[in-house]
């Protein structure tokens, strides 16, 4: 839904989060209960975006499984950035 589908690891596509709110009030036209999930592209940086539009479920594969300090490092930064606060490490 943010990248071009294919592989992991691609760049968030600037810009969709439009997509994602016109998604988001489509469905709470319909059934305001329905979580909707965002895959790609996903991290730190673009999850407040993507929730802030919206989303409610997000898939984060190489922001995650990628990083050098570990998953729960990965997963607190995820978290933190959702909850608009400081990042803090994990253990």
């Amino acid at each position: 839904m943010t990248v071009n589908p294919g592989f992991g690891g691609q760049r968030f596509i600037d810009g969709s989060e439009d997509k994602v709110r016109r998604m988001r009030a489509r469905i709470d036209a319909c059934n305001p209960r329905c979580e909707l999930e965002v895959d790609g592209g996903i991290d730190a940086g673009t999850a407040p975006r993507v929730t802030a539009a919206g989303a409610r479920v997000l898939v984060a594969g190489s922001a995650v499984f990628g990083e050098p300090d570990g998953v729960a490092a990965a997963m607190g930064r995820l978290a933190a950035s959702v909850a608009g606060r400081p990042a803090t490490a994990v253990s």
